[in-house]
């Protein structure tokens, strides 16, 4: 599968995700995020990011997704983070 093309598709849940009832936490996340300067475009791929690792644990164990890990990794992104392609 293409990589950005995955990519797409965790940015396209992520938008599912800010306005579903059921994952208010990853609206907080955002505002989170956003609140300490991040970009709304930064903040959701960062997001995207945490689902995609998710995702990728979730096949490699053969499990079913993780909601509590994935609660977790969203939690631990820090604002201040940039990822290494981004411009200082």
């Amino acid at each position: 599968m293409d990589e950005d093309a995955f990519f797409q598709d965790l940015l396209n849940a992520v938008e599912q995700q800010l306005i579903a009832p059921q994952t208010k936490y990853v609206a907080k996340t955002l505002e989170r995020l956003t609140s300490k300067g991040m970009s709304p475009e930064d903040a959701k791929e960062r997001i995207a990011a945490c689902l995609g690792e998710e995702t990728d644990a979730m096949w490699r164990s053969k499990r079913g997704f993780d909601e509590k890990s994935y609660r977790e990794k969203l939690d631990a992104i820090d604002a201040s983070e940039r990822f290494a392609d981004e411009e200082e």
